[in-house]
């Protein structure tokens, strides 16, 4: 069992260095196509822009989502063609290295199950960093008292961590195969990085493979529903900006807000922009002035990927990390009382 697991991770790491050789250029930078004519997307029978497809993001593992430190000064403008494809080589050759470590194993000798996970073409990357402020590259601080509110939140552990679990809301809502919220569940993730927009008729739907997740998205002047309803998604409403689609997302849980955003202010703009027959811009601004000093955004791209549309994400068949945690965790309670008594 050994020697197959370690002969897989030895296939999939040869396979990795062939697809590093066999790109050696990365995608161009935003600044090097923003002379290029926009890209004009065919139409739906009823007239809206057609970004139907399926799309991944899985080139993209691997990004820093804020500027590293080692660009200081600089900015997404600043890196050309040449110092990004030097940029992503080394990323992904960084993802070869740590392949067989990602299961968990410190010594890599018993890689896990490597052949699901996504990190094996980021050579097609096409990114230094996901944070557009032109100013720093990074998340702005947060407002006073936006910690404290914070760490009056529910804590939650992960199967990933060690801890004695309570009950089943000991652990977050992503190993209780119930969401990863938004917009994490359209950022990359270990695998699962499927995408599908399908269009009808007042509305755009967004198929996320990775928790099984539909968003749908009515188009149209509407107002949001009420505040008294709250939703994982929160409640997006969208519209036609050219061939732009622009959603704007309110009403979200206090459960599942992204990065432990006020779910009473927390305001998401987001952009879809097809830049070509291939690949749809994604951006988001976000906006909460009870968590964060100035609005903020991240883009990245969205590639059409056919060779990989969605497949049923089964997340509760088989799962059987709930029931080993918390008896685990009963287990270790009883030698605690043993331990007390003696």
């Amino acid at each position: 069992m050994v020697k197959r697991l370690v002969l897989g991770s030895m296939v999939a790491v040869f396979l990795s260095a062939t697809l590093v050789a066999q790109t050696q250029t990365a995608a161009p930078t935003r600044a090097s196509s923003a002379t290029a004519k926009p890209y004009v997307p065919p139409k739906t029978p009823w007239g809206d822009p057609d970004l139907q497809g399926n799309y991944t993001n899985k080139y993209e593992q691997g990004t820093p989502f804020e500027k590293p430190a080692e660009f200081d000064g600089r900015t997404l403008a600043d890196i050309k063609t040449a110092e990004l494809a030097d940029i992503i080589k080394k990323r992904q050759q960084r993802a070869i290295d740590n392949a067989p470590f990602l299961s968990g194993d410190p010594t890599g000798t018993i890689a896990g199950p490597m052949e699901f996970r996504d990190i094996y073409e980021v050579s097609r990357a096409s990114r230094p960093w996901f944070v557009t402020d032109a100013t720093d590259g990074k998340i702005p601080p947060m407002v006073p008292g936006a910690r404290e509110r914070i760490a009056r939140r529910p804590q939650t552990g992960s199967s990933f961590s060690n801890g004695v679990y309570e009950n089943y809301d000991s652990l977050g809502l992503y190993d209780r195969c119930i969401t990863r919220g938004y917009p994490n569940s359209l950022l990359p993730a270990i695998y699962g990085d499927s995408y599908q927009i399908v269009q009808g008729p007042g509305f755009v739907a967004i198929r996320i493979e990775m928790i099984h997740d539909t968003r749908i998205i009515p188009l149209g002047n509407q107002p949001h529903v009420s505040n008294n309803l709250t939703f994982d998604f929160g409640d997006p409403r969208g519209h036609w900006e050219g061939n732009t689609l622009v959603v704007e997302t309110t009403n979200f849980r206090n459960r599942s807000a992204y990065r432990n955003a006020d779910p009473k202010t927390l305001k998401l703009i987001e952009r879809f922009t097809p830049t070509s027959k291939t690949s749809l811009e994604w951006t988001v601004t976000v906006d909460d002035v009870n968590t964060w000093t100035k609005p903020w955004s991240f883009s990245l791209p969205l590639t059409v990927n056919d060779d990989e549309p969605l497949y049923e994400y089964a997340c509760h068949e088989g799962n059987y990390a709930m029931k080993n945690i918390l008896s685990g965790s009963r287990i270790a309670d009883a030698e605690a009382s043993k331990s007390v008594a003696k």
